[in-house]
């Protein structure tokens, strides 16, 4: 699953405005450094206390990264005024309500208050549109030339929020990765400038540079934390799920101990499917803030991929019941109708997970595996081998998709086609080890007394796979002692009784203790008035394949 169960947010630190006192400033840039590293309640501890202006408008910019617009606004409009900063903070609390008109007139009077040549008054106006949630940028354009004009050469924090603004645009991404390395030009020690060029670079999926960017700002400032949030997010989409992991475990040491962090913690540990683990964490941030969305979403998912289906379905049920309809979104649905697949409710999960690519179509081939599945625990495989079907056509699927189709294919005991679709993988990856053992076992199925020995050269091949330079034995083992087996038994078939000891010693190798080669050994070595070929029965117990 794609998406992420909590929202970024902008850590651009701003400028303290003009007129601040000595004292007020270095509270407000303590306070700006713990935004900066995710300490948002010591943030606000810092700020609370103060009753100035400049207090008050960093607490409207916390309360906006946490995504909190009515809250932000009050603080905004505490520190409003009729100076350039108030201004400049009654546009932000028109900003944050979305009120984009409005919100310019106050820019602009600020901006003539100060003959457009004020750096912090129009830094902070450039740095109210790069924190705000709004595609459309209005004339931020125009404050970023005057503030240019004024500085004569880049400054690097305007060159963040000209960042931050293009970041917002659709096709925005060549210009905000301009800006960053500008910045970064102009001071090559400003870790938050690399910081944001390794998010950009993360978001389009350039992995090689998010790594150098991000990397750089945490050898800049060790102590940088969102760096090693972002780099989790980048090994997450990568793949690198262990990699993800202990970043995220980095980030967590170095943000603020809270049921936030903890919340994003969880989120992440089911992003990298550690769903035991992802439980435990959900529950523990239930006990203080029981009424959190995110994570009473999470406790329903959770429940159903660690096997409690009973459970999730109760949970599941409860999160429906108490979350508006606006914050319910297309997984709540899917995980539902899964819910109910597994607790016996197949029809009603087909109904529902139809109905959500009825309403919304674009998502139809997001949730076709889900589909599939559902229709796989009815055992209504041909119902499951449609549904890959119209994804391999319709919805550009891969050779994941082609396995899948197999396997439905053999539930269904349609072997020959199975056959033929493992051959299509194999040929376009031939390295892909369990493609070779379900070919095998299909063509074992396609031989079920194992005259033809149709079976044989895939095993083979499986156990010459499994000695490959870099092959993990651990997860070889199964098939191997089930390759060697059923070559065991091919070979005492063929009456080739030397061979088929070999092949049942080799399981041995790998399993000392298994008991189904040991008893045909037996069998293979007894003197000739009693020996017997070796039956499928006494090879149960060495195979994970039983013939059909």
């Amino acid at each position: 699953m794609s998406f992420k169960p909590w929202k970024q947010p902008l850590l651009a630190a701003l400028l303290v405005a003009a007129g601040t006192t000595a004292a007020t400033a270095q509270d407000v840039q303590k306070a700006q450094r713990a935004i900066e590293l995710g300490r948002y309640n010591e943030a606000r501890a810092m700020l609370r206390p103060g009753s100035s202006p400049e207090s008050a408008f960093e607490l409207g910019r916390l309360y906006q990264m946490r995504d909190m617009p009515d809250s932000a606004a009050f603080f905004f409009n505490k520190a409003a005024g009729s100076s350039p900063f108030g201004q400049v903070a009654a546009g932000r609390a028109l900003l944050a309500k979305g009120q984009l008109g409005p919100a310019e007139a106050q820019f602009d009077a600020a901006a003539k208050a100060t003959k457009n040549k004020d750096t912090k008054v129009l830094t902070m106006i450039a740095q109210a549109y790069g924190e705000a949630d709004i595609k459309d940028a209005g004339k931020s354009q125009t404050y970023l030339t005057a503030a240019q004009t004024a500085f004569k050469k880049d400054d690097p924090a305007l060159m963040v929020a000209r960042g931050d603004i293009y970041l917002h645009s659709d096709q925005g991404g060549g210009e905000a990765m301009t800006s960053f390395d500008r910045a970064i030009a102009a001071n090559p020690s400003y870790a938050q400038a690399y910081y944001k060029k390794g998010v950009l670079n993360v978001r389009s999926r350039n992995f090689n540079e998010a790594r150098t960017a991000l990397t750089k700002a945490t050898e800049l400032d060790p102590s940088y934390a969102p760096a090693y949030r972002e780099l989790a997010d980048m090994y997450y989409y990568a793949g690198q799920y262990d990699l993800a992991l202990s970043s995220f475990q980095k980030y967590k040491d170095l943000a603020e101990n809270s049921p936030a962090t903890d919340a994003q913690y969880a989120s992440f540990l089911y992003l990298t499917k550690k769903y035991p683990e992802a439980l435990t964490e959900v529950n523990k941030v239930l006990v203080s803030d029981p009424k959190n969305t995110t994570m009473n979403r999470l406790k329903a998912y959770l429940l159903y991929e660690t096997g409690d289906y009973t459970g999730a379905g109760a949970a599941m049920e409860t999160y429906m019941k108490v979350t508006p309809a606006d914050k319910i979104i297309s997984e709540d649905y899917i995980y539902q109708a899964k819910i109910l697949s597994k607790t016996g409710r197949g029809d009603e999960a087909l109904a529902l997970i139809k109905n959500i690519i009825a309403k919304d179509p674009s998502k139809a081939c997001d949730f076709q595996n889900d589909l599939a599945t559902i229709y796989a625990n009815k055992k209504d495989y041909k119902g499951a081998i449609s549904v890959y079907q119209y994804k391999l056509i319709s919805c550009k699927g891969d050779l994941t998709d082609q396995f899948r189709l197999a396997t439905a294919l053999s539930a269904d005991k349609q072997y020959t086609r199975a056959d033929s679709v493992y051959n299509i993988i194999l040929t376009a990856k031939p390295t892909y080890a369990p493609g070779w053992l379900e070919r095998a076992r299909v063509n074992n199925n396609l031989d079920p007394e194992g005259k033809k020995g149709l079976a044989k050269p895939f095993y083979e091949k499986y156990i010459e796979l499994s000695k490959a330079e870099g092959a993990d034995p651990a997860k070889f083992k199964s098939g191997v002692i089930e390759s060697y087996g059923q070559l065991g038994v091919y070979s005492a078939t063929a009456n080739d009784k030397a061979g088929a000891i070999q092949y049942f010693e080799q399981v041995l190798t790998v399993d000392p203790t298994n008991k189904g080669a040991q008893d045909n050994i037996k069998i293979l070595k007894a003197p000739a008035r009693t020996t017997k070929p070796a039956t499928k029965t006494a090879t149960k117990t060495t195979t994970t394949v039983k013939k059909k």
